[in-house]
């Protein structure tokens, strides 16, 4: 008896790699297919095609500039009339954001700001004294940092008017009632410093970047929130499975993303809580709020400045520039077409008419060697490249009817928080306000202990947060399919195309080119046990091709129209691999189903070379695309091609993939609809699980598969809603019992969904099958091959 095992997704990870390398193809007849070109490149197309895609992204991010000019409409008649105009713009950032959660509501009075009971005052300063807060912002979650309140009879830097009165209770207040303020600022320090440093009290930042202190000293009050580091650290589930290195930001973007957040939205919702929390104490007098961030912190700071007009100046330092290189930089920074209609430029612009200062300093300096996690780099910003985005947000808002609100701050060395910065900022505020007495002090030594258990209560406070939104997701998206009609197979088949236009759109994202003639290229290079096989190259796109395998029968008679198979390969596969070897994982499948009297056509997918591919997602994301942007029209050509084949019926052609390709399997024939069936191997569970929990050891949190993550899913489609745009076409899993990917439980849980609208809704239950059979993660090739002959009309040997 075979000795069956569990084999996990990395397991077969390794068995492909170790076929990547291309294998010259059999020295046979390399005459072309009639009606197509000879194919002669001795390259590796497969390489080819990678680096053609890769040309491809990176014009498009290149022309994102100009194409999303086209996407606004400001009006500049009048201040009012232009923040109104750019109100579509500031939601859609928030839902690109992922800022959906309602904030906790600072009115109901069993919330506020909390001072640590222990110690009420964490540290006396000659000018301010320093709070250690905590404050409610989503949920459960409660984000902790640092408060300074100034002492107002030693602080002498504003042209107001200070009665010792006012001073005295301005000390004794100021720390729970915001009309005794003169100004409130939110200084948000970069992820890899705390507000401890940011404040001068505990040592890692030269006294002259000290800016939360230099803005206390000034008589503002400040408060500094903590935000998650870029930390490494090896990760997997408490109840085993694989392990990765993640930085902290990482491991939490990687299952809110899944979930249409991200911790980016969710540290802007973390300053905008703050905001609640100080418009809720304003009194009769309204008390200006800025906000001053510095690299991570200036990103967050910008950001929450867009969208939320309460802060009345924001300061952005060691960060604005170009975005269009986003795709190296810490993923925990990717947002899901932001590029589509936001550079840093366009945020400025819904900044404006209120102030902005933009500090040219130099940013952190982060390198991220991707032992799991998505490698980056971070540096910069150049000074020249952020002089280039101001002039660029200054000349869209060269009609604003006030002067252009945008102070850039420029010099050789120059630190962050500097005083020209303070300064401008200040002045943005329109206090009077001046930089405070540069008083640094001794720092004592940082309590180490403290500052890290408050991290590590963020990482599981936000971590909570999003395993209670995943909690909750089946039920949001039965919601969010409320609208498909399954009273009749008509109905469903009209209301359907709706959802099918949002998952084209909004998940997978489609390019608008349009596809290009084929300029078949062709030669025959396998002969196998009765049948003949081509390699293809066809057109797509400028850049783009698509290559398969083409495998003919070699008993097709003239003018004999077959059905077509389209055998997809997994994860670091070639379509050789499917075709000849006995890889344990595909069992020849497209060369068996050619030898049953199929034509079959397997395509090289982009899934390959490793960090190659999953950099060629990060350069999509920010375009509101992914992989399978490019992947579904060179399916689309692939079908469109294989209908102009002589011995096609262009009436029965299948899809039937495996791991990857089994990914594939559920999206294309989704939106290909000429696929008239499909076949989800060794891939098909409850996705969404797999990808956002961090409880389960088969989740892909704790894979290196960075690239693997969807935005929004958790929300619209799981599997069993991608097989719901697939129906009412024939539809089956392939199940080992044995595969790695998940339990039977989670693959029978999703299953059950899709079983339940084909048998019970729709009432065509025969179209709709799964095979159990005890065996890995492979090709098993039984009921499948049934299922074909049955659906595809064709008789088995």
């Amino acid at each position: 008896m075979t000795n069956l095992k569990l084999q996990t997704r990395t397991a077969f990870t390794a068995i492909c790699v170790g076929v990547m390398q291309m294998v010259p193809p059999p020295s046979v007849n390399a005459d072309p297919l009639p009606g197509t070109q000879a194919l002669t490149t001795e390259s590796d197309i497969a390489s080819d095609l990678v680096d053609g895609v890769d040309r491809f992204l990176l014009k498009k991010l290149k022309t994102s500039v100009d194409d999303r000019v086209r996407d606004w409409a400001r009006d500049f008649s009048s201040l009012p009339n232009y923040v109104a105009s750019v109100n579509d713009q500031r939601n859609q950032l928030k839902h690109i954001l992922g800022i959906k959660d309602e904030r906790v509501s600072f009115r109901q009075p069993m919330f506020s700001i909390s001072v640590e009971e222990s110690s009420p005052i964490y540290m006396k300063t000659e000018t301010f004294n320093a709070y250690r807060i905590q404050w409610p912002v989503i949920g459960d979650v409660v984000a902790e940092g640092l408060m300074l309140v100034p002492n107002l009879l030693t602080v002498r830097n504003t042209d107001l008017p200070i009665e010792p009165e006012f001073a005295q209770s301005y000390a004794e207040r100021a720390l729970s009632d915001s009309s005794f303020a003169i100004a409130h600022v939110i200084a948000i320090p970069d992820a890899d410093q705390t507000p401890e440093q940011l404040a001068g009290l505990a040592p890692g930042i030269n006294a002259a970047s000290q800016f939360a202190r230099r803005l206390a000293e000034s008589g503002c009050r400040v408060i500094i929130p903590d935000l998650v580091s870029r930390k490494v650290r090896r990760r997997q589930s408490p109840y085993g499975g694989w392990g990765s290195e993640l930085s902290d930001r990482e491991f939490l973007y990687r299952s809110a993303f899944e979930m249409g957040r991200g911790l980016v939205g969710y540290e802007v919702q973390s300053v905008l809580s703050l905001v609640d929390w100080i418009e809720s104490k304003q009194g009769d007098q309204r008390r200006n709020i800025g906000v001053m961030g510095y690299g991570e912190g200036g990103m967050i700071g910008l950001y929450a400045g867009a969208v939320d007009t309460r802060l009345d100046a924001v300061c952005v330092s060691g960060y604005f520039g170009p975005r269009e290189m986003i795709w190296e930089q810490p993923i925990s920074r990717n947002l899901f077409g932001l590029l589509e209609q936001f550079g840093d430029a366009e945020l400025a612009t819904l900044v404006a008419p209120r102030g902005l200062v933009i500090e040219a300093a130099p940013g952190p300096v982060v390198e991220l060697p991707g032992k799991g996690g998505a490698p980056a780099n971070l540096s910069g910003p150049d000074s020249g490249l952020v002089y280039q985005e101001v002039a660029r947000a200054r000349k869209l808002l060269a009609d604003l009817p006030t002067e252009i609100p945008i102070r850039l701050i420029l010099g050789s060395g120059l630190p962050f928080g500097s005083e020209p910065a303070l300064e401008s900022f200040l002045n943005s505020l329109l206090l009077g306000l001046k930089p405070g007495a540069d008083k640094p002090f001794s720092a004592p030594m940082p309590d180490e202990a403290y500052m890290s258990a408050r991290k590590d209560r963020l990482i599981q406070a936000w971590d909570k947060h999003t395993q209670g939104i995943l909690l909750k997701s089946p039920y949001e998206r039965k919601a969010y399919f409320k609208d498909l009609k399954t009273d009749s197979l008509e109905a469903f088949q009209q209301s359907v195309e709706s959802y099918r236009d949002i998952f084209r759109e909004e998940i997978i994202g489609q390019f608008k080119d349009p596809l290009l003639p084929f300029n078949a290229r062709s030669r025959q290079t396998f002969q196998g046990n009765g049948w003949t096989g081509y390699e293809v190259v066809l057109d797509v796109f400028e850049d783009v091709i698509a290559y398969g395998i083409l495998c003919l029968p070699d008993n097709i008679q003239p003018n004999e129209k077959r059905p077509v198979v389209v055998c997809q390969h997994g994860l670091e596969g070639r379509p050789q691999d499917i075709i000849q070897g006995d890889h344990e994982a595909y069992h020849d499948f497209a060369s068996k189903l050619a030898e049953r009297g199929f034509i079959t056509f397997s395509p090289q997918n982009l899934y390959i070379f490793r960090d190659r591919f999953r950099t060629l997602q990060r350069k999509a994301y920010p375009l509101k695309k992914t992989l399978f942007s490019i992947i579904t029209p060179q399916h689309q050509q692939i079908v469109n091609w294989l209908k102009t084949q002589p011995n096609v019926d262009p009436e029965r052609i299948a899809f039937y993939g495996l791991s990857y390709g089994g990914k594939t399997a559920m999206r294309v024939p989704a939106l290909v609809t000429d696929y008239c069936l499909s076949i989800c191997s060794a891939d098909f569970n409850d996705w969404v699980w797999k990808n956002a929990s961090t409880l389960t050891p088969y989740s892909y949190v704790w894979s290196g598969e960075y690239e693997i993550f969807e935005f929004n899913l958790g929300g619209t489609f799981n599997y069993s809603e991608m097989a719901a745009l697939i129906a009412p076409r024939p539809f089956m899993v392939e199940r080992g019992h044995f595969d790695g990917v998940a339990p039977d439980e989670r693959v029978a849980y999703e299953f059950a969904k899709v079983r339940h609208l084909y048998q019970a809704k729709l009432g065509i239950g025969d179209r709709c099958e799964i095979e159990w059979f005890p065996g890995p993660h492979t090709i098993h090739g039984e009921a499948t091959y049934d299922f074909l002959h049955k659906h595809l009309n064709w008789p088995k040997p």
